[in-house]
């Protein structure tokens, strides 16, 4: 197949930018502006430089084309009409409106799209967990390539993810920063110094190249330079925000904003009016992927014997050892892999263990890159810290990509690292993710066989563990499915149900004792299911204590178990009488038993909460 030459490459970018402002200004929204600046850096891209195959999508040696920069979707959606994936009557009608797969930002649901994108600084982190793989994983030749803004680039994760490039080597990743000088709201902080950015680059250890980003001939040659670099390349394009456009070109206040019509038209009209040009990219060398998923490999289980005092995040690290046995299991650490118990893990696969060192937001969405060329990841990090990662957590439950994610040294259990390191809010932002799974294990043989059922959860799975080592309560043979509930003792005779969950458990089951040597005889029952939520279970134990309940958590109440537990009762009608314990001030230092004493959650509190319910 012959390169198309750069006079049909201008005839691609003038088509870009006129059906740019086409598709927004018949929606009356979107980003033209932003669109009309990149067409050029795409159009060259797209027709000489490319290896990709738009009509098989999944092919395994596919380049990979992420737009970080999501808002300029007017030239994604083009782009794909160019290609002749997307027609023009999608393109124009379809774009921005109600059951559209042309969203306002680009996601998933579209096969040419790795991930949804629109959060800044998240679209480049996730080229690097694709780069990455391809790399050290796949063996393949395939390239990313990222489409990122300027005003991007004072994104934090955008420096996590160059210095991950660069540490790891990936010279298979060119980054293109569309340098046009203005933002949402006015000029971005460096304008058009490509020299302060390019000095910022390098000093993350990528190689960075400048260019005038509407100058073809020199966007091929910097193009064909990436392709041969030694190292992560950044390509710093200067261009004209609004280019094609002379009414609006440079101009500030546009950001966002569709053409109205008569401008569109007269934009349009200056462009040379539509037309139905079509491209083909470069075909992809022929090639596998050196791994190939065994979701039935024979996984052998950490066992541990009845009373055993384990702590739930050594069991998680333990069974993520056992989990090497399936080729496309991987995992990432934030540099506490010590503490989590991840680095089990690197034991047995060092070559599918990823450091990302203190950088949890670059770890997150290396792991959806990872997760969007078909591996499971497993990435850990203290609870507490995933809530500094929350947004790329939120876009992969939008991305529907499957990634694992454990927070260990959980609620005020942890003593006397204090409050900064508590996570006590977790199980609220987690639950709220769409389609996630959480999970809060007791022991060593629960969270065993939780780690394992994650592998194969759908989207985003939590798995909550504690730092302290806590008696064995189940055998190695039972079953914890997810969505489940366990009834650790119960009787004819029983007046209210506690019901707790990883540390509280163990406290309610002390309670439980404690009540039956007053003649107060209790249920007990193990939510290790957060979400979904065991309601069947739950809801017939509340109806044999006569709807009293005592839920405990070491969480803050809002978000937690206690309102996964009664909201579930409430939907199945179950009247209740509850006592919710839950931390509900600043914590401190301590010693966990003092800690959890002092946030009202230890057994005593939970054994008076109970005698209340029964007056």
């Amino acid at each position: 197949m012959s390169i198309p030459d750069l006079d049909t490459v201008a005839e691609l970018a003038r088509q870009l930018r006129v059906d740019s402002i086409r598709c927004s200004t018949e929606a009356g929204s979107g980003h033209p502006t932003s669109s009309l600046s990149a067409a050029d850096l795409l159009a060259v891209l797209t027709a000489r430089h490319l290896r990709y195959d738009w009509r098989q999508p999944k092919l395994a040696n596919n380049d990979h084309l992420v737009f970080s920069k999501g808002h300029c979707s007017p030239l994604i959606y083009s782009l794909f009409r160019a290609v002749g994936v997307v027609d023009e009557d999608e393109l124009i009608y379809g774009y921005r409106k109600f059951g559209s797969r042309l969203q306002g930002h680009p996601t998933p649901i579209l096969p040419w799209v790795d991930m949804a994108t629109g959060s800044l600084g998240l679209g480049i982190t996730g080229a690097v967990g694709i780069a990455l793989a391809a790399r050290k994983l796949d063996k393949l030749d395939y390239r990313t390539w990222v489409l990122c803004g300027d005003s991007e680039m004072t994104e934090g994760s955008v420096w996590e993810a160059l210095d991950k490039a660069a540490f790891y080597g990936l010279n298979n990743l060119v980054v293109m920063v569309d340098v046009n000088r203005l933002g949402q709201r006015g000029p971005t902080e460096f304008e058009w110094d490509l020299e302060r950015y390019a000095d910022r680059v390098e000093a993350f250890g990528c190689q960075a190249i400048t260019v005038d980003g509407h100058d073809l001939e020199a966007i091929d040659h910097a193009f064909s330079e990436a392709e041969e670099a030694s190292r992560p390349v950044v390509i710093l394009a200067r261009t004209l925000k609004g280019k094609g456009v002379a009414e609006i070109e440079d101009k500030e206040g546009w950001h966002g904003m569709a053409l109205p019509k008569d401008l569109a038209e007269r934009a349009i009209a200056a462009l040379g009016g539509p037309s139905a040009l079509v491209v083909s990219s470069l075909a992809p060398n022929a090639a596998s992927s050196a791994i190939t998923p065994d979701p039935k490999a024979m996984i052998e289980l950490p066992t541990y014997a009845l009373g055993e005092k384990v702590a739930t995040r050594k069991a998680y690290g333990s069974a993520l050892a056992a989990l090497a046995a399936r080729p496309e299991v991987v995992v990432l650490d934030a540099e506490v892999g010590n503490s989590t118990h991840s680095d089990e893990f690197l034991k047995v696969a060092p070559e599918r263990y990823f450091e990302t060192f203190i950088a949890e937001q670059a770890m997150v969405g290396v792991a959806m890159g990872l997760a969007a060329r078909g591996y499971t990841p497993f990435a850990a990090t203290f609870g507490a810290f995933f809530s500094r990662a929350f947004d790329f957590v939120r876009m992969a439950g939008i991305s529907e990509l499957a990634i694992r994610l454990c927070g260990s040294h959980s609620g005020v259990e942890i003593g006397a690292d204090g409050p900064s390191q508590m996570a006590l809010e977790d199980l609220a932002a987690m639950r709220a993710v769409n389609g996630s799974v959480v999970l809060y294990p007791c022991d060593g043989p629960s969270t065993a066989a939780l780690v394992k059922q994650m592998a194969d959860a759908p989207g985003v799975a939590y798995l909550r563990t504690t730092r302290g080592a806590y008696p064995t309560l189940y055998g190695p043979d039972e079953e914890f499915p997810i969505g489940g509930a366990k009834v650790l003792s119960s009787s004819d005779a029983d007046q209210v149900t506690l019901i707790g969950a990883g540390v509280t458990l163990h406290e309610s089951l002390a309670a439980a004792e404690a009540l039956a040597a007053e003649d107060v005889a209790v249920r007990v029952v193990d939510c290790y299911s957060v979400k979904p939520i065991d309601t069947a279970t739950i809801a017939a134990a509340v109806r044999a204590t006569n709807g009293r309940v005592v839920i405990t958590e070491d969480h803050y109440p809002a978000g937690g178990i206690g309102e996964a537990v009664i909201h579930a009762l409430a939907v199945a009608g179950v009247e209740l009488k509850v006592e919710h314990l839950a931390v509900r001030g600043l914590s401190s230092s301590g010693t966990p038993a003092e800690l959890l004493d002092a946030a009202g959650i230890s057994a005593s509190h939970i054994a008076e909460a109970a005698k209340r319910l029964v007056g």
